[in-house]
């Protein structure tokens, strides 16, 4: 690591004279790390905890985790195929409560296509997961309609896109990407080709003084969409070098707990995107990955957290004791036994997240969001998120 000043450097010379998006490399040791927080989710073989994105974040890196790899495969098969192909033939959906999205199904086509499988299934929904579901279709070489194709054109052209966060623009390049190598609607290749630029402009507009692309977490997935979209001059270059430079401080202080986050970079680390997966390497060579020593606490120490409802007709705020190193969930569940506290979540791709606190379910366009006092929005969810000694969190239902 001690080089790394020194290649960084030139790296951003050089850079200045290309046309790509080009990624540093990373200590082989910090990225077995960032994978071993991959294991213990693995483990999690129900079907509302499993989560492709593992499994193909892992086939886009230089890691491997053996027969559990393998295992967390046949329950991905086994849960999806008994409940999105056995409903098919069969109304009684009883042993499918935990039926997937459409967004969890198109990274299911993104697993079968990285283990060479093939699978059929026409996955539509809006945006982000719409772009999702465009791209596993186009990886498994099926041709999409063009009025498919057309609503995602119509959301991210200029005349008439709106304020779509970078992880959806990003999404959405990588779809319009993968149909224009694949060749597919050649009829809309001009627009096509249009799209990925604004797109990509957008993106680099996004770029924060730190250097993220939008914020640390939406980085991974803009840095995969800048990978395969070369253009002239040095902003390319520059831009990802930057974005490079902070993904790494973040990845070395620790912010990649989440397992979606953590599946997204894995393949930008190895210099992979989801549109290699269009002639996925299934024998390329990946290190094993070994579970990480646990370590045993010291101490149990004890810290306050105020939890806080303002957005409604009676607050809620009450002081927390919980052990150090506690999530925002545990936190949540100590209000609960508590008394006075209620709240409901819902399990997503990226981990749980609020439907409902103290009886108000957040309506259409709205959501409980996160933040630390006095206003500071999280962008960590509840389940990541690890508040310290003293820390006020307040759930706030926002309109959007």
């Amino acid at each position: 690591m001690r080089h790394l000043g020194a290649f960084l450097f030139l790296l951003g010379v050089l850079g200045a004279l290309a046309e790509i998006c080009e990624i540093p490399e990373v200590d082989s040791h910090l990225v077995e790390k960032l994978g071993q927080h991959l294991l213990p989710w693995m483990d999690r073989l129900s079907l509302e905890h499993l989560n492709p994105s593992i499994y193909v974040g892992l086939r886009l890196s230089s890691l491997q985790a053996g027969t559990k790899e393998d295992l967390y495969l046949h329950s991905l098969k086994l849960g999806y195929q008994q409940c999105l192909l056995g409903s098919a033939f069969s109304e009684d959906d009883s042993d499918c409560q935990g039926k997937p999205s459409m967004g969890q199904l198109a990274l299911y086509l993104l697993t079968l296509r990285a283990n060479c499988h093939d699978h059929k299934g026409h996955p539509h929904t809006s945006y982000y997961q719409y772009g999702l579901g465009i791209l596993a279709l186009c990886l498994h070489q099926k041709r999409v309609h063009g009025s498919v194709v057309d609503k995602l054109l119509y959301a991210v052209e200029p005349l008439h896109q709106g304020h779509h966060s970078v992880d959806t623009a990003a999404m959405a390049g990588l779809a319009f990407t993968c149909l224009k190598r694949s060749n597919f609607n050649p009829d809309r290749r001009q627009r096509i080709t249009m799209a990925i630029r604004t797109v990509r402009e957008k993106i680099l507009k996004a770029q924060t003084p730190e250097g993220h692309f939008g914020n640390v977490y939406s980085t991974p997935l803009a840095l995969q969409l800048l990978m395969t979209s070369p253009m002239p001059g040095a902003e390319l270059g520059a831009a990802c070098l930057k974005a490079s430079v902070a993904l790494l401080a973040s990845l070395q202080d620790g912010a990649f707990q989440n397992a979606l986050m953590i599946s997204q970079l894995l393949p930008v680390l190895n210099h992979k995107t989801y549109i290699d997966l269009i002639f996925p390497d299934c024998l390329a060579p990946r290190v094993m990955l070994e579970p990480a020593a646990e370590t045993i606490p010291q101490t149990q120490e004890v810290i306050s957290v105020t939890l806080q409802v303002l957005s409604l007709l009676l607050p809620y705020r009450q002081s927390i004791s919980v052990l150090a190193g506690s999530t925002v969930e545990d936190v949540l569940k100590k209000a609960r036994e508590l008394g006075g506290f209620t709240y409901e979540t819902q399990a997503s791709l990226s981990g749980p997240y609020l439907t409902s606190v103290m009886g108000k379910a957040a309506g259409e366009r709205e959501f409980w969001q996160l933040l630390r006092d006095p206003d500071t929005p999280l962008l960590q969810g509840i389940a990541d998120y690890r508040p310290t000694d003293g820390e006020t969190i307040e759930l706030r239902l926002v309109s959007w």
